[in-house]
């Protein structure tokens, strides 16, 4: 089947399965045709193709799209489908609204492509005003002024790109003609799916490993812009969110706790499979000896979320207990002066000179080397992707639980609760004293991760999440004819169909058609035909 990959600001590899997630998958289902549609950053390429059957790029930032501005009364068309979308994110009794806006501006786009010019005009701006300080809006964040209309203008322009991308025909290189669509990532790559499935009845499936709404809530706090634009746009992408849980075919977050998520912005538990990120981190050998010192290894980005001070006061009271221990610190510094900060605490706590700051370390494994017990002190955690690489290494795992640590780690390392350096210190001495603890459960550690994070239960998982979808939704639908009211039918093409000589069509004009043969298409309407064929 053909496959519609639709990831937002990730360039492709030139060769399958060398690099990113999607990379692997699309060479481990071999069988399947993908095409990559990317929402890439401002420049935009060719892309490299490699074995991929095609690469198309859209930016959805830098230099706007050209194209002449509607008349004027397509810009009245234009102009009261993007009000009802507008009135969709300020207006608390209009949230429904938000999908028909939507793709009302994608039909309008695909009759005449005007859709970019009209976004950067005149009248979409004052359409903005208008809704936005209508009476009824919401405007908790603050009366929006002149100045966070333009921005808002600017970035909902953006984010609105992809109606406007020249991707949704039947033909080659469309979504139309595609059997499904695979958004990675949710957010403004969920576009062109909803889009598609509107305009030709395609299904999707999001993948998300870190949830998007939830980085843009995170992100939005230091963006640099007024409450008022930035309240607007956070109503965009949660309208957006909910718009993409509810008409997606299946949902396969990368871990339960996204999926707790998930639910909370609407989306279906029945439609809803967790699918670990594979890593190729599994088939790498467990780490060496341990070090002749008792280490503890902490990694993460030095910043108050990560919580080093934490490690720090913990690895002042193992010191007090076990005066050979040494603490290794990995990471960059992700807040400015919050390095200075730790340094200052440990040097307050008497314990600077056994604490090393090693920065970035040249990989994980080498990092994971270096240990005798890892150890993460995060306030939250988001990802698996760091503890599965530490319990990959065979070392034993301390760490808070928060997040999705308990999901990962389970019963093969030791969880305290955040906030506390008594709780975090004890669990460390008590690995750091129990040699035969530590390798048994570094060892069950190994063996979770390699059976949870492998690349090919992940293969497998979407193997049948695509054929359970194609089986269920209708064949070709955006060539679906036979009148008005006519429908397509699942698996509408007998299984010949798929063996015949396609390139020569070698069916056409043969004998055996002539002699009173059915062809491939009148085939599939003959009952039992697919029955003979078997």
């Amino acid at each position: 089947m053909r496959v519609a990959l639709l990831i937002e600001g990730v360039r492709m590899s030139p060769e399958r399965g060398t690099g990113t997630w999607f990379d692997r998958l699309a060479e481990g289902l071999r069988e399947h045709d993908f095409e990559s549609y990317v929402l890439a950053g401002s420049g935009v390429g060719a892309g490299a193709r490699g074995r991929w059957l095609g690469v198309h790029e859209l930016a959805l930032r830098g230099r706007r799209p050209g194209g002449r501005l509607p008349g004027a009364l397509r810009r009245r068309q234009y102009g009261r489908a993007y009000e009802e979308l507008v009135r969709a994110l300020v207006m608390p009794g209009e949230r429904t609204a938000f999908g028909a806006g939507l793709y009302r501006l994608a039909a309008l786009s695909r009759e005449d492509g005007a859709l970019p010019a009209f976004l950067a005009s005149a009248h979409a701006r004052r359409t903005l005003e208008r809704a936005w300080r209508s009476p009824g809006a919401d405007t908790s964040a603050g009366q929006p002024l002149v100045c966070d209309v333009l921005v808002a203008a600017d970035l909902l322009e953006q984010c609105l790109r992809p109606l406007s991308a020249p991707w949704y025909g039947a033909g080659p290189g469309g979504l139309g003609g595609a059997d499904l669509c695979h958004v990675v990532g949710g957010g403004p790559a969920a576009l062109p799916a909803l889009v598609a499935k509107q305009m030709h009845g395609v299904p999707f499936v999001v993948t998300e490993h870190g949830l998007h709404l939830r980085e843009q809530y995170l992100g939005y706090r230091a963006a640099p812009y007024r409450w008022p634009v930035r309240a607007l746009m956070l109503s965009f992408f949660r309208a957006l969110t909910e718009e993409t849980y509810r008409q997606a075919a299946i949902l396969t977050p990368g871990s339960a706790h996204d999926q707790q998520w998930q639910r909370r912005c609407g989306a279906d538990p029945a439609r809803t499979r967790v699918v670990h990120e594979g890593t190729p981190a599994v088939a790498r050998a467990a780490a060496g000896p341990e070090p002749a010192e008792p280490t503890l290894v902490w990694a993460g980005a030095l910043e108050p979320g990560r919580d080093t001070e934490l490690m720090l006061h913990a690895f002042a009271r193992v010191r007090a207990e076990l005066p050979a221990a040494r603490l290794v610190v990995h990471g960059e510094e992700a807040v400015r002066g919050y390095r200075a900060h730790c340094e200052a605490v440990a040097e307050r706590l008497g314990v600077a000179g056994a604490v090393e700051f090693a920065g970035r370390p040249e990989s994980t494994a080498r990092a994971w080397e270096g240990a005798t017990v890892v150890v993460f002190s995060a306030l939250s955690q988001h990802s698996p992707r760091l503890l599965a690489d530490a319990m990959l290494s065979g070392r034993a795992v301390v760490s808070t639980d928060v997040g999705v640590v308990r999901e990962v780690v389970g019963p093969t390392g030791l969880l305290v609760p955040p906030r506390d350096p008594q709780a975090l210190a004890g669990a460390c001495l008590a690995l750091l004293q129990d040699e035969e603890r530590r390798a048994r459960l570094g060892l069950a550690g190994r063996l979770r991760a390699q059976e949870r994070f492998a690349v090919e239960p992940v293969i497998a998982a979407f193997r049948e999440i695509y054929l359970e979808l194609v089986s269920q939704w209708p064949a070709f639908p955006a060539a679906a004819g036979g009148g008005a009211g006519a429908r397509p039918r699942p698996f509408a093409r007998p299984a010949e169909y798929w063996l015949a000589d396609r390139r020569g069509e070698g069916l056409e004009g043969t004998e055996g058609t002539e002699a009173g043969g059915d062809a491939p298409e009148a085939a599939a309407d003959r009952p039992g035909a697919l029955a003979e064929a078997v």
